[in-house]
């Protein structure tokens, strides 16, 4: 998937897989999949996608801060 937010394009396909997180089970409507990803240029984004009743009810990317990755790592 592809996104531009703020002049700058983030894409799944171009970047690397950092971590990702699942969260209920498949076919879920609560249930969602998140991403971390960091480009060629050292940006973080979120690749999300879930059920209808998630966060992430149609795929998304979201920016990351650099200083949020660790917290979100955890989390």
């Amino acid at each position: 998937m592809k996104k531009v937010i703020c002049k700058i394009e983030y894409d799944t396909e171009a970047s690397e897989l950092i971590q990702k997180k699942v969260s209920g089970a498949f076919g879920d409507p609560k249930g969602y999949e998140e991403c971390l990803y960091k480009t060629q240029d050292g940006k973080f984004f979120l690749y999300g996608i879930g059920g209808t009743e998630s966060p992430y009810p149609a795929e998304t990317i979201k920016r990351l801060a650099a200083d949020k990755v660790k917290a979100w790592q955890q989390a």
